[in-house]
Order: C-alpha cells, then sequence, then structure tokens
C-alpha cells in the first residue's frame, strides 16, 4: 500500500519541499496547478510555477506517514500540516495508471513505441522501443515526440553516434539505437529524466551503449542531435548543438509550434540546410543537415 500526503505550497520554496520530502523518504513528489493557470515558456534552467501550487508526496509502508507529516510540520511550519491530507493510494493502480492512455503506436514504417507489458507489434520488421516513462516526460503520444520519431525512422542510422538533448524519458536516444545507431548521449537538467533514460535503456538492452549527463557537459559532435525541448532554449542553444553536429550529420528539433517555426530555423540557417518541416496538429518538427562549410 502507498499513501500520499498532500498540502499546499503557499509561499514554501519548491526545491526547500522536495529535498525535505525526499529526505523524509518520498518516493514520488507532483507539483499540480490549481487554478488552471498557465505557464508560459520558461528560459533553460528556470522553474516556474504556478501561483497556487499543491504537492503530492507518495510514500511507501515502510514509513509511517502520521510521522512523516508531523516531521513535515516539523521541518517546514505547523500551518503546512493544518492544510494537509493524507490518504492511502492502490499501489498496482498508481505504477500502472499511465498506461491508460497508452498502447502500442507506430512511428514511420517500422518504429514502434511500446508500454513494457504490452504484446510485441506482429508487423514485419517491426522495431520495437519498450517504455515505462516513470517520472519524466515521452511515451510518444505527444505531437512533438511523435514528430521526432516518424523523422527518426526515416534517417540512415547504422553505425552513427548521437546526441538527444533535452531526454526527458531517453525515448528518442533508445529509439535511434534500436533503429541502428551505435552509441548515444542523453542530456537533461531533470535528474529524474536521466534515472527514467538508464532505466528504460537498460529496459531495451542497451544500457552499455548510451551515456547520460547533466549540463554543462563536452560535447564530442555527433552524426545526429536531437532536441524536443521549446522554441525559445532551442534559439539560445542554437551555437552548441550547431558545433555539436559533424558535417553532413542530421539535426532534429521540435518542441515547437507552427507559428515559432521561423525564429527556430532563423537561428540555424547559417550551419544547416532544412530538409523538412513537418508538423502535426499545432506542432511541428524541422529536420536539417549541417553544411560542410
Amino acid at each position: 500500500m502507498l499513501y500520499e500526503i498532500e498540502f499546499p505550497l503557499a509561499e514554501l520554496g519548491a526545491e526547500a519541499v522536495e529535498s525535505t520530502l525526499l529526505e523524509l523518504g518520498a518516493i514520488a513528489i507532483t507539483l499540480e496547478d490549481e487554478a488552471d493557470q498557465p505557464v508560459f515558456e520558461p528560459a533553460p534552467g528556470e522553474v516556474r510555477l504556478w501561483s497556487r501550487t499543491r504537492v503530492r508526496a507518495m510514500f511507501d509502508e515502510s514509513r509511517d506517514v502520521l510521522e512523516a507529516l508531523a516531521a513535515l510540520g516539523r521541518a517546514l511550519g505547523a500551518p503546512l500540516t493544518a492544510g494537509a491530507r493524507v490518504r492511502a493510494v492502490d499501489e498496482h493502480g498508481w505504477e500502472r495508471a499511465w498506461t491508460r492512455h497508452f498502447g502500442p503506436m507506430r512511428f514511420g514504417r517500422r518504429l514502434w513505441v511500446c508500454p513494457t507489458d504490452a504484446e510485441a507489434p506482429a508487423s514485419a520488421g517491426a522495431v520495437t522501443v519498450r517504455l515505462d516513462p516513470g517520472l519524466a516526460f515521452g511515451t510518444g503520444s505527444h505531437p512533438t515526440t511523435a514528430l521526432c520519431l516518424q523523422v527518426l525512422d526515416s534517417l540512415e542510422l547504422e553505425g552513427r553516434t548521437v546526441i538527444d538533448y533535452g531526454s526527458g524519458s531517453g525515448i528518442l536516444a533508445i529509439a535511434a539505437l534500436k533503429l541502428g545507431a551505435a552509441r548515444a548521449v542523453a542530456i537533461d537538467i531533470d535528474p529524474q529524466a536521466l534515472t527514467a533514460t538508464r532505466a528504460n535503456a537498460a529496459r531495451n538492452g542497451l544500457a552499455g551503449r548510451i551515456e547520460t549527463h547533466a549540463p554543462p557537459v563536452h560535447l564530442e559532435p555527433a552524426d545526429v542531435v536531437l532536441a524536443n525541448i521549446l522554441a525559445g532554449p532551442l534559439v539560445e542553444l542554437a551555437p552548441r548543438l550547431s558545433a555539436a553536429c559533424r558535417p553532413g550529420g542530421a539535426l532534429v528539433l521540435s518542441g515547437l509550434l507552427r507559428s515559432q517555426a521561423y525564429e527556430v530555423k532563423a537561428a540555424y540557417a547559417g550551419a544547416f540546410d532544412i530538409v523538412s518541416l513537418v508538423h502535426r496538429e499545432d506542432w511541428c518538427c524541422i529536420h536539417g543537415r549541417r553544411n560542410r562549410a
């Protein structure tokens, strides 16, 4: 059985709350919007929260949840406990809830992404990525990820090296390896994303072919550079990502709206020829080839 403590973040610092919860043995921490308030695009490394944010912290049965709540009050202030709620959560239901809207999905001609416990696709020549995103973004269900996977399936990846900047669950790096790439480097500012990437790589038998790093990190030029993040960071990172791509190499950028494509393309125009611009709903993905100048 799992137990959840829920309370308003109020004026508390998110990092201090997260650190305290982890010290008390929390196995998962979620921050949620309490008032349907949009959060606009942050700068690289910036974390923006809502003005009314709720915290949900999960504990397993090895931790006395009432004692944890009391310790939380001592560390962060008694008013916190006055507004907190404690409830039991079915363990199986919590662990697998993310799969309710996640079944086997096909991208391009042969690439499939499947939950870890789903049957393998019967399609001839199918290349299957087994995925449990854990606490990190990326299953392929979002249009930006789907567009990147679609482009990846069209590339010649045999023996290539890959950089996945903003790896999330590691889905893009792992898909590239499954499609024939020799080695991948996954980079993310979120430690939970790097943990999920390593776990998913191991689940797919690729643990020895993928490196994980938090920025800043020196990047040896690779044959393929992937970045599914946001338009602002893509523009800001243009010199770094351009330098990380070998002459003749492929660049795949996503996480941007159609209306942002011109600005992002302009940031990379001096170093890349644009091969294609693909769309899904309001989102788009840029595929470029590094020029040899």
